[in-house]
């Protein structure tokens, strides 16, 4: 007999594209390797790559491109974050998440009676907060690159004033959300040719945003949030009643924080600091689990899947009670990364699975000391480039502006909209993430390096909401742990556990039937996954030889490629 989780995996709706189990093909290079979720967007960045460019320069192409030929995920009207590497200057993070207008309030989505209206944060115009990818690669390319700005954004532009061809995955995305998209007519008419859908093999040109592009490329930052396209979002925002106007549009900041650091097995952890919560929960999650010994030879046993899932529930915890915007509240974000701290949780990992509504808070001050995208970028001089990029829900708010081409994000459901109310993800979120004017939300984007005596040797990220987290832990773990090579540590299946709901979510074959069946006895609630957590995009560096390694995860059809 099939074990319930592959039971249930059986007789659900299962997605083709969800390989999991085996690895795609393995990239390979001595010069350059760039690794996205769409094949148009890497070359984009092989391009500047072979036109003299960094690997900085390469992931403001990649990102500008796709948010031309990726609309599920790629963007000008959303967010993200990115961690770089400059050998020689050491490690940035830039942090050009979305901000929530001045007309924010912490009562934004209840209605007249305080009824909380959970799909007035994820659909419609009042969904978006102020964008910032825009000005984040604008920042980006000014600060750290070395071409031209038009020139990075030329890829970009050609592809959309001269249109690319419909990929299958773009078919299938559009197809998904097409009640979304077609709900609103300037999306309808651009991203499903006026309902008629668009197929796998149809050229697709958008001349509005190839507009927006030339704007960028010639004013940078100010051909976005002043002129022709701040007043195209403004009027939209006013036709929908959202709430961005030209002031938040000014006012909007890109902010370089310092990087968040942790040490792992002799490992060194750079990844994002608050407002993502994806930085603190990888190196927490790391340090608790550092503590146990481990062999190879446990990979697939319950015990180690045991500890990976208390570390997860106990990260995620944390996550809820205490993380925000730094800018408006006390993030303890040293106390949560500290060994010292993962010590005093540690001993809570037993035998049997803890009750996530019963665990007893922690105080992380105490040890205090005074549908989102990713793709990974290198070159042979050591330069390192992890971007996670987001519209939070695929297609965003689905509200495309008039006469711009490009789509609104929802971020505004990634705060807490409510005490106890659940975003889309299904996460419960503390009062340090309420909504407020100005403030960000908090995210769970990881873009993470793993570096050893002072070179990077992994670029990874993911999407997948609070999913990203724990799959940029796996791959790190198979990495480090289990010496995998990067395809095969993508592709490996995972599970997730985020605190509430109390299940631990596993992909066909995370576990084996004889670790289920144990788990199951120690009280742990294993669902099926009718579809793959995340889609993780990697490089990894031969410290050695200097030979870069690059795989795009096989769940979804990214492409890693060298130069």
């Amino acid at each position: 007999m099939p074990s319930p989780i592959r039971a249930a995996w059986i007789l659900g709706v299962i997605a083709s594209t969800l390989a999991g189990q085996t690895p795609g093909t393995l990239a390979r290079s001595s010069e350059a390797m760039v690794a996205s979720a769409e094949p148009f967007a890497t070359e984009a960045g092989l391009e500047i790559l072979k036109a003299g460019g960094t690997a900085v320069d390469a992931a403001v192409a990649v990102g500008f491109a796709l948010a031309v030929t990726y609309p599920v995920a790629g963007n000008l009207g959303g967010g993200g974050f990115m961690v770089i590497h400059l050998p020689g200057q050491g490690e940035f993070t830039v942090d050009y998440r979305e901000m929530a207008p001045a007309a924010a309030h912490r009562d934004l989505y209840r209605d007249q009676d305080g009824k909380v209206d959970p799909e007035a944060s994820r659909r419609g115009h009042r969904a978006a907060g102020v964008p910032g990818s825009v000005a984040g690669l604008c920042h980006v390319q000014a600060r750290f690159g070395t071409l031209p700005l038009g020139a990075v954004l030329a890829p970009a532009i050609r592809l959309a004033s001269e249109g690319f061809r419909v990929s299958p995955a773009l078919a299938r995305s559009l197809r998904a959300d097409r009640d979304v998209l077609g709900a609103y007519p300037e999306s309808k008419r651009i991203f499903l040719a006026d309902g008629e859908l668009r197929k796998e093999g149809d050229q697709f040109l958008q001349p509005e945003l190839a507009g927006v592009l030339v704007r960028i490329a010639e004013k940078g930052r100010a051909g976005f949030y002043e002129g022709a396209t701040a007043d195209l979002l403004v009027a939209e925002m006013k036709r929908g009643k959202g709430l961005i106007t030209h002031e938040d549009l000014l006012a909007y900041e890109v902010k370089e924080r310092a990087p968040l650091r942790g040490r792992y097995r002799g490992f060194d952890i750079v990844s994002m600091p608050p407002p993502s919560s994806g930085g603190i929960a990888l190196i927490q999650m790391l340090n608790l689990l550092e503590g146990f010994d481990y062999q190879p030879s446990e990979r697939s046993g319950p015990d180690r899947a045991h500890r990976i899932i208390e570390s997860m529930r106990l990260a995620f915890r944390d996550r809820a009670l205490h993380l925000g915007d730094p800018d408006f509240a006390a993030v303890p974000a040293k106390g949560l990364t500290s060994k010292a701290y993962a010590a005093h949780l540690r001993p809570q990992i037993r035998e049997r699975a803890m009750v996530s509504r019963n665990l007893t808070d922690a105080d992380p001050f105490a040890y205090e000391k005074t549908e989102t995208t990713h793709y990974s970028v290198m070159d042979k001089s050591g330069i390192a480039v992890a971007c996670t990029t987001t519209l939070n829900g695929g297609h965003g708010c689905g509200v495309t502006v008039t006469g711009a081409g490009f789509l609104l994000n929802n971020e505004m459901d990634d705060f807490a909209i409510a005490p106890g109310v659940p975003n889309m993800f299904d996460l419960i979120q503390g009062e340090a993430n309420a909504v407020g004017p100005k403030k960000r939300p908090l995210s769970s984007m990881t873009p993470t390096l793993v570096m050893k005596d002072g070179k990077v040797m992994l670029v990874i990220g993911s999407p997948g909401g609070p999913t990203i987290i724990n799959t940029v832990l796996h791959v790190v773990l198979n990495v480090l742990d289990d010496g995998m090579e990067i395809d095969a540590a993508i592709a490996a299946p995972r599970f997730h556990h985020q605190w509430l709901p109390d299940r631990t979510q596993c992909e066909p074959k995370s576990l084996t039937e004889s670790a289920e069946s144990v788990l199951g006895k120690r009280g742990h609630r294993l669902e099926a996954r009718t579809y793959g957590i995340g889609d993780a995009q990697g490089i990894r560096r031969d410290l050695k030889s200097g030979i870069l390694f690059g795989a795009a995860d096989p769940r979804r059809s990214g492409l890693a490629k060298g130069l």
